[in-house]
């Protein structure tokens, strides 16, 4: 690779998050919720007053289920420190060693990162998402960079 495509350094402890999915989340939830509200309050109250307790229950479980949905993803992402890797996928979160990581990808069309992992398994990074397109290649290769420099030693790894 030629050194002008080379990342930029990055210090540790570092966060990649995904930045489309979060700004999505956001933005088509606020309208879902104020469509939602407009609507109810369009209702004349004779309207209104034929919901009974259970689908009131209901229609707010399911706008409960979708803001869980939207905060899963947004919350997902993959933090660098100087001992592991944390990856947070939704409401998961796993720790690896320097060690157990052994290259990352994002092939292309892929919806995330993956990471290889030494015991021949492999991973889902939903914190660096495809849909970013330049700025998720651009994060793969700063992450390359951060585990190239943790497994190459401790003599080269600051």
């Amino acid at each position: 690779m030629p050194a002008a495509s080379d990342p930029p350094a990055v210090d540790l402890p570092h966060t990649w998050r995904p930045l489309g999915v979060r700004l999505a989340g956001a933005v088509f939830g606020a309208a879902l919720f104020a469509v939602c509200a407009f609507a109810w309050f369009g209702f004349d109250a004779d309207v209104r007053a034929r919901f009974n307790p259970l689908e009131l229950i209901t229609i707010v479980g399911l706008g409960a289920m979708f803001y869980a949905a939207g905060f899963a993803l947004a919350r997902s992402r993959v933090v660098a420190t100087a001992e592991r890797l944390v990856v947070v996928n939704g409401y998961r979160r796993r720790e690896y060693e320097w060690a157990e990581v052994v290259a990352i990808s994002l092939p292309p069309g892929a919806p995330w990162a993956v990471l290889d992992l030494a015991d021949g398994t492999s991973a889902s990074a939903m914190g660096i998402q495809g849909s970013d397109g330049t700025r998720a290649r651009t994060q793969v290769r700063e992450l390359r960079a951060v585990l190239a420099r943790a497994t190459s030693g401790p003599a080269n790894s600051g």
